[in-house]
């Protein structure tokens, strides 16, 4: 069922974005069995957890002979293994790549680390902020007269870490189904969240990002990519960026089409915003959604995630299972749909 079908991967259970990684996989039909510690009652395991779904669960004393021995069979039987540990604990338990391809050679070895294996940072403990921080992302986000927010554990942990990951492991398995031969895929949450970046990047490379927070298109800084406070304490957000979008957003608001011809001027921006934001707080967010109900301006109310459940056009990106209402698999197959698809 999906199509990864077949493809056997073991995991050692960690935390965050090497189970999101093993979930993505399990999700879309692989083999996932995980390696707890015996004896252990993992707080992180539960079917209301999520990131472990889909999973067969093995425990074993790796301070054992016998466990170490399981895992290994375990191992010898897998397509992919998976880790989330701290730079040299694999190898101290003779589970390190080079023993592990050694006995398989044909297996795709995924390595997940915050700061990456080498370098001054490498054995230093960190988190999603740590690692945004260091990458230089953190320091782009929120406003301007506040300190950097942190933006939840997405970008690092699943966007930079856990996705860049799975991507490495699928290209690296349908290489060995060419090769025959296996290798180490190490997924570095700095570089992950690097590589995420590059449109950011490639502005600054071009010129056309500003220094500083809340001061270009896509941070804040622009009166029409940003979100605004509405009558009854609620917000909306707005996007319209292209020019013809931009103007249908004026006609709504009942604004001077004379910003039109200024939408790009930086020096325009407060005073646009000023006046967007006055305007915005003269309705509720229900009376907003009306009015932009049956017009094109990039314009979207801010949800809950109880009012983003409900929305109609959020069908089928959660589902009832097991009597919790959880994520389901993404992408959608026309053909081999993942375990947890759309309903």
């Amino acid at each position: 069922m999906g199509p990864l079908d077949g493809l056997k991967v073991v995991e050692f259970a960690g935390l965050g974005p090497a189970p999101f990684a093993a979930m993505m996989l399990s999700d879309m039909g692989a083999e996932v069995t995980r390696i707890t510690r015996a004896g252990d009652a993992d707080p992180h395991t539960g079917h209301d957890t999520f990131l472990d779904r889909g999973r067969q669960t093995l425990a074993l004393d790796l301070g054992t002979a016998g466990g170490l021995e399981r895992a290994r069979a375990q191992i010898r039987r897998s397509d992919i293994l998976i880790e989330g540990f701290r730079p040299g604990v694999m190898e101290k338990l003779g589970l390190g790549p080079e023993a592990a391809l050694a006995q398989t050679p044909r297996l795709v070895y995924g390595r997940m680390t915050g700061y990456g294996r080498q370098g001054p940072l490498a054995q230093k403990a960190g988190h999603d902020i740590n690692f945004l921080a260091i990458s230089g992302i953190l320091g782009l986000l929120g406003p301007r007269d506040a300190p950097p927010l942190p933006p939840l554990n997405l970008i690092a942990d699943f966007g930079g870490g856990g996705m860049y990951l799975a991507f490495g492991l699928i290209c690296a398995a349908f290489e060995a189904t060419r090769s025959g031969k296996g290798q180490v895929v190490d997924a570095a949450m700095i570089h992950g969240v690097t590589n995420l970046a590059s449109f950011v990047h490639a502005q600054m490379a071009r010129g056309r990002w500003v220094a500083g927070r809340e001061r270009n298109f896509l941070d804040g800084g622009a009166p029409f990519y940003r979100t605004y406070e509405t009558k009854d304490g609620r917000y909306v957000a707005i996007g319209p960026v292209e020019p013809k979008f931009f103007a249908v957003l004026l006609t709504i608001l009942g604004l001077d089409d004379n910003y039109r011809t200024v939408q790009f001027d930086r020096s325009q921006w407060p005073r646009m915003h000023h006046d967007f934001a006055t305007v915005f707080k003269t309705r509720t967010r229900d009376e907003w959604d009306a009015a932009f109900a049956d017009a094109d301006a990039c314009y979207s109310p801010v949800l809950s995630l109880d009012e983003a459940i409900a929305h109609p056009q959020m069908r089928g990106t959660t589902r009832v299972e097991k009597g919790v209402v959880q994520p389901t698999a993404a992408p959608c197959f026309s053909r081999t749909p993942p375990r947890l698809a759309p309903e």
